[in-house]
């Protein structure tokens, strides 16, 4: 690292024998050192000038932690920083003591608040090496006086002067893109004041620096593995707030000029009402923070109310807010809140800082993938059905779970196609891969299985020719599928598989076992045997399983076995419906972060008439927003109920039908589907939308933070009254709320 002449261009001179290079390290770590203890500084670090003479570089940096971490190793020769002014000016320079006025350009440095930082040039016999820095804390060493900057003049002027016979070749540095780090301990000046915390081993040189840098290391190693929001929140609390000793913790982030809580620990549910949702302009101490570089810090609530008036009580003693910010974006705020009054030492404030700027990265880092995950999964549910469609002999219901948002979106869907003549075509398939490529892929295999299923095609033929259509798509991408048609007039069967699990059955006496199909290959691999297609015929009350293997992980014996249970077990408690079991189904699959597959499944339960099981349904549909659609609901309701001779049950139904499909119009951006299905024991309701947000009874959230997020009135709290059972299950893109009322007591 070579210094410039007197003209500002760059020294150069022949390389310099190995033995060169211990002299210049001796000659840099002597000045350091001296100037450290002379100087009661914390660090000490000499800028050297680079090749081209527009940058300055940290060859050496001397000191104990935290503040020897902080430091920056490159900086502009033109910047407005003290160590670059001196170089540049050939003067000692003082930057950010009280003594500066608040207009001085100075006051923009790169060090964390509140450190000083003193600099003076390495000039000697007409040439600029560069500079040498001290970093100091004034409230503990005193101002800068002219004294003290005399001397910083000499060390520097000495260590030039020593420079300049080894100016004869170039500066010996073994890697000038890492500087060489000088332990300089000042038991003096690093222990904690007694007014707070003690960090590390009391009287032990460099204990408290290098317990605050241990919270900083793990700190850094948590949220390099979080991959969302609350990952980040979660190691802010074990990180940041309890070494602390914080009592509070909320992390908010900015969006839309607003401040949001994604995250808190000890804060009470009103403050955190007043917290959401505030103007990010607002003169609040976390709006000033998130816009400035610097934490806002007050040791006492006297300090609060003289610098914000209107501040609110919250039980909190002292405060910190630490502004978040990601590629010099601001991102959000962390606010700690402490139940005694504290000081915050200069160590304590280097390490929020640092910790501030690894949580704004990592912040913006989860954000962005959580983003993209929305935005792949949005695409995923996007193309599967918004509602199955069944016949009166054939009830369906379908679940699906997305991946984990670290393996990716994938590609499995399912379909309920309903055809001519009474019959009803079920399919399920996996695309292989975890992409977005993968979900296009399903889409397009989706959109044909349909065409052809339509086309009358059997389950065998509709399967050679989507492999046909995948082989000659442009990837690589293999996917499996399983396409059962069925008869409901008669229960006749076909089944064909490409590669995919065997569907199950539970049979009427409650025996499950997996249909013997042949596997066959997967969709796209080239085979000159074709499907073959498996043929049978179902009792009524067959219950059929549909599903792709990450429900059972592996097909592992355990995992299948506990399948076949919860099949078998819905048979023996006298299942009346689907959405129970196929809940207590999907219940079963990994949960993330251990879920690395999609998981879809599609229940089927054949329900042919008999002429000792009777039962009745009917349909209809109400446009998005159309509330004229309720009136229609109630009269569609007491004109089914009493032709089919329940009119006792007619006033509770029909309240409770026009109560959820107001709430359905409302909330949900889609057209809304009921269903009013008569058994000989119950009538069953449901109401299908594409809002995936379950409703929520308000008064009977047990939270305030539940109470935000439930549906306006009260009317499901009537249908909780009324109806025998109730609830709400997934559905396609969308979901379905059930309910049933008894008429064992009716008509």
């Amino acid at each position: 690292m070579p210094p410039a002449a007197g003209n500002g261009e760059p020294y150069r001179s022949p390389p310099s024998p190995p033995s060169d290079a211990a002299a210049f390290e001796a000659l840099l770590a002597d000045a350091l050192r001296q100037a450290i203890l002379d100087l009661d500084s914390i660090t000490g670090i000499v800028y050297l000038m680079e090749d081209s003479g527009e940058w300055l570089r940290a060859a050496m940096i001397g000191g104990t932690p935290p503040a020897i971490f902080a430091m920056p190793e490159r900086m502009a020769l033109d910047a407005p920083y003290a160590s670059s002014t001196a170089c540049r000016t050939g003067t000692v320079v003082v930057f950010g003591e009280p003594v500066v006025r608040a207009d001085d350009p100075g006051l923009a440095r790169v060090v964390p608040f509140p450190y000083a930082v003193a600099s003076t040039p390495l000039h000697a016999h007409g040439s600029r090496f560069g500079a040498l820095t001290l970093i100091r804390i004034p409230s503990r060493a005193g101002l800068m006086s002219d004294e003290k900057r005399r001397r910083l003049r000499g060390i520097g002027d000495r260590l030039a002067r020593n420079l300049v016979p080894l100016a004869e070749h170039c500066l010996p540095l073994p890697n000038t893109d890492n500087p060489l780090l000088l332990p300089v301990y000042t038991s003096d000046l690093r222990q904690p004041s007694e007014q707070t915390a003690v960090w590390g081993i009391p009287d032990a040189p460099g204990s408290s620096g290098m317990t605050l840098m241990y919270q900083l290391h793990k700190l850094s190693a948590a949220l390099n593995q979080a991959t969302e929001t609350h990952d980040v929140v979660v190691a802010a609390r074990s990180r940041l707030m309890h070494p602390y000793h914080a009592q509070s913790l909320i992390l908010n982030i900015v969006g839309d000029g607003r401040l949001w809580v994604a995250g808190h620990c000890g804060v009470a549910p009103e403050h955190l009402r007043q917290v959401h949702g505030s103007s990010s302009d607002s003169p609040t101490p976390a709006a000033d923070a998130l816009h400035g570089r610097d934490p806002l810090l007050f040791p006492d609530r006297a300090q609060l109310l003289a610098a914000y008036p209107d501040a609110r009580d919250d039980g909190q003693r002292a405060w910190a807010f630490l502004p978040l910010r990601s590629s010099g974006n601001p991102v959000g705020v962390c606010c700690l809140g402490f139940a005694e009054e504290r000081l915050f030492e200069p160590e304590e404030q280097a390490v929020m800082m640092m910790m501030a700027d690894l949580l704004g990265q990592a912040l913006d880092r989860a954000r962005l993938s959580e983003r993209e995950h929305a935005l792949a999964e949005s695409l995923q549910r996007g193309l599967l059905p918004r509602i199955l469609c069944d016949l009166p002999e054939m009830i369906t219901t379908a679940r699906y779970l997305p991946a984990c948002p670290t393996a990716g979106v994938g590609g499995d869907w399912y379909d309920g196609i309903t055809l001519p003549d009474a019959r009803i075509c079920l399919v399920v398939g996996d695309v292989e891969g975890h992409s977005v490529e993968s979900s296009a892929v399903m889409g397009q295999l989706r959109s044909a299985v349909l065409a052809y299923a339509r086309e009358n095609h059997g389950p065998a033929a509709i399967l050679t020719r989507t492999s046909h259509l995948l082989a000659e798509l442009d990837t690589e991408l293999l996917a499996t599928c399983c396409c059962v048609r069925m008869d409901v007039a008669d229960g006749a069967a076909e089944v064909a598989l490409a590669g995919h699990p065997a569907p199950l059955v539970r049979r009427p006496d409650g025996r499950v076992d997996a249909l013997d199909v042949p596997a066959d290959v997967p969709l796209g691999v080239h085979s000159a045997t074709p499907y073959r297609a498996y043929e049978t015929t179902l009792a009524p009350g067959s219950l059929l399983l549909l599903y792709t293997d990450g429900l059972t992980p592996g097909q592992s014996s355990e995992a299948l076995a506990g399948v076949r249970t919860l099949l078998a077990a819905g048979g023996q408690d006298n299942e009346r419906h689907l959405e129970g079991l196929a809940d207590r189904l999907i219940a079963t699959a990994p949960r993330p972060p251990e879920r690395y597959d999609d998981v879809a499944l599609l229940l089927a339960r054949y329900e042919r008439a008999t002429p000792d099981a009777q039962h009745r349904s009917s349909r209809m549909e109400i446009q998005r927003h159309d509330l004229q659609g309720v009136r229609e609901t109630r009269r569609f309701m007491r004109d089914h109920l009493g032709s089919w001779g329940r009119d006792a049950m007619t006033d509770d139904l029909e309240l409770m039908a026009s109560e959820v499909v107001t709430n359905a119009l409302i909330h949900a951006d889609s057209d809304v589907e009921l269903r009013l299905r008569d058994y000989p024991d119950h009538i069953r309701l449901e109401v299908r939308d594409s809002d995936v947000s379950p409703p929520v009874p308000s008064s009977l959230s047990a939270a305030e933070e539940e109470n935000a997020q439930a549906e306006h009135g009260r009317g499901l709290i009537i249908v909780d009254s009324l109806a025998t059972t109730w609830g709400s299950s997934p559905s396609g893109r969308g979901k379905t709320v059930w309910l049933e009322l008894s008429t064992r007591d009716g008509s």
